[in-house]
């Protein structure tokens, strides 16, 4: 009998391999997701570079990219719409980069409401992905 207390389990996102290979050699983020659209890390990457610059609605774009694909992976893998996604799991790491990046760029265009969704979502979702992302 299954443990209804325990909450859902933990959900691993998989690796795409080639994907992750690209971006680690220094490929260009806009190179890897052109080729890897479904590529969150990639999406996450070009939003952090574009924050650094000054560009927080270009980030804003990008992080909802990476975020919105990492739904439909995280859908895929079996993924209710909550629960944890462990940020030990680098293939989860895209994902919860691209989370973090959009509440920062709606944070920085004015959206509050949304600001204060994606980090309480990130924080439910992995509090050492919220530590280790809020120290940058």
């Amino acid at each position: 009998m299954d443990n209804l207390l325990a909450g859902p389990p933990p959900t691993y996102l998989p690796d795409l391999p080639e994907a992750r290979e690209a971006l680690e050699s220094g490929a260009k983020a806009a190179d890897v997701a052109a080729r890897f659209p479904a590529y969150s890390a990639a999406w996450a990457t070009l939003a952090e570079e574009y924050f650094a610059q000054g560009h927080a609605v270009t980030s804003y774009a990008f992080a909802r990219t990476g975020y919105h694909r990492g739904l439909d992976h995280l859908r895929r893998a079996g993924w209710k719409g909550h629960g944890p996604i462990p940020w030990d799991h680098e293939p989860n790491q895209g994902f919860l980069r691209s989370l973090y990046s959009l509440a920062r760029a709606a944070q920085a265009i004015g959206e509050k409401e949304e600001t204060e969704r994606c980090l309480q979502f990130l924080k439910d979702s992995s509090s050492e992905a919220y530590e280790a992302l809020s120290r940058n």
